[in-house]
C-alpha cells in the first residue's frame, strides 16, 4: 500500500500538465504557431483575372508581374517622349497591394537624367496603375494580407 501511495505522489507532482489551465495551454500552442510562420511569405500572391489560382507560387508571381509590366509597357507607349541623349537605365518602382486588392505606388526611385528629360515620369508610372484590371490580394492562411512589392522598368530610349 506503501509503494501505491509513493507512486501515486511521484506522478502527482511529477505532471506539470495537470495543474496548467486550458487557457495557458491554448495561450502556449498559439505562441508556438505564431513562432514558425513566415510572415515574409504570402501562401498565394495577389492574382490578376487572367491569371490561374491553380498556379504554382512562382506562376502566380510570374503572371502578377508580367500582367503589371505589361500594363507599363502599354501606358509608357502612348506617350511620345522628346529626349536630349539617349537614356539607358532601370527604374525601381515599390508598391502595395493592400488586403482589399487596392495597388498604390509607395516610391518610384529618383533618377536626375529621366527627370531632366522626362518631367512626368514619375506621374505617368503612378497614373498607369488606374488601368489595371480587378486584383484579388494575396493570402496567408487563407487571409487576405498586404504585400510590398519591387519591379524594376527599363528605360531604353536608343
Amino acid at each position: 500500500m506503501r509503494k501505491v501511495a509513493v507512486l501515486a505522489c511521484f506522478c502527482l507532482f511529477t505532471s506539470c500538465d495537470w495543474f496548467t489551465s486550458k487557457e495557458e495551454r491554448t495561450q502556449e500552442l498559439v505562441n508556438e504557431e505564431m513562432r514558425n510562420i513566415n510572415f515574409n511569405e504570402v501562401d498565394r500572391y495577389p492574382l490578376f483575372d487572367n491569371c490561374d489560382e491553380m498556379l504554382d507560387k512562382a506562376g502566380q508571381l510570374d503572371c502578377f508581374q508580367n500582367t503589371l509590366l505589361t500594363q507599363y509597357v502599354a501606358t509608357l507607349e502612348d506617350f511620345e517622349f522628346q529626349l536630349v541623349s539617349n537614356i539607358n537605365t532601370t527604374i525601381y518602382v515599390d508598391f502595395l497591394v493592400d488586403h482589399m486588392g487596392e495597388i498604390s505606388v509607395l516610391e518610384v526611385q529618383r533618377n536626375e537624367e529621366i527627370e531632366n528629360q522626362i518631367p512626368g515620369f514619375r506621374s505617368i508610372i503612378t497614373q498607369s496603375l488606374k488601368g489595371l484590371p480587378p486584383l484579388s490580394p494575396a493570402l496567408k492562411r487563407g487571409v487576405p494580407v498586404s504585400s510590398k512589392f519591387r519591379i524594376p522598368i527599363i528605360v531604353n530610349s536608343k
